[in-house]
């Protein structure tokens, strides 16, 4: 089921919070410099709207769901994500910091992989990143089945053995051999009902 959203306009035919893209379209389309983003609750889009569009520009949504939770995620705590264009497919993966969005590490693109390969992939080097800054802090990931995976110290792929993603199963084994020597971290489920999409979503859906 497709996601609901609500878009602001800061500058076209009549400013205001709109419930449906068709009603926002008419406001914006063949305006000149026209000024609109989609938010995905009511409250996050009249928030926004309440403040300039120079500081929405370039500002992640996701990252500003969790701020109005009742029970917000832990911060400092990093968020991991990865995503992959198709089934097999090519795949990228990052992690971020929750509170600001800022990147700190990303990898990809690989070839034919699949996307609980990178969510594995991404918390194990989340928790290689924080082991080097010396961090005792969650991490934070949409996916249960990674974590899983992460917490048995083994990634349990179906995914086949391809010439054209040799790398990828060499940095599975890595991963698997890495985890033997880092400290438990505690590995969090992000959610993204309560607090909208995860901070290091590559905003591909």
């Amino acid at each position: 089921m497709a996601k609901h959203k609500f878009y602001v306009v800061w500058k076209g035919r009549r400013p205001g919070v709109y419930a449906e893209w068709e009603a926002c379209e008419a406001q914006v389309k063949g305006f000149s410099g026209a000024q609109y983003k989609a938010f995905p609750t009511r409250e996050m889009a009249e928030a926004a709207f309440r403040q300039p569009y120079e500081q929405q520009v370039g500002k992640s949504v996701s990252l500003q769901g969790w701020l109005l939770a009742p029970q917000p995620p832990i911060v400092p705590s990093l968020c991991v994500d990865a995503a992959c264009e198709g089934t097999p497919g090519t795949l990228e993966y990052r992690g971020v910091l929750t509170e600001s969005g800022e990147q700190v590490f990303h990898a990809g693109p690989f070839t034919d992989g699949t996307n609980n390969v990178g969510e594995f992939l991404a918390i194990v080097l989340g928790m290689e990143w924080l082991a080097n800054k010396g961090y005792d802090w969650p991490i934070y990931s949409d996916s249960a089945i990674a974590i899983g995976w992460v917490k048995a110290g083994k990634c349990k792929t179906d995914l086949e053995r391809l010439p054209s993603n040799q790398l990828l199963f060499e940095l599975m084994r890595q991963a698997e051999e890495t985890l033997k020597g880092l400290k438990a971290y505690r590995l969090l489920k992000w959610d993204t009902q309560a607090w909208g999409e995860n901070p290091a979503d590559f905003g591909r859906k």
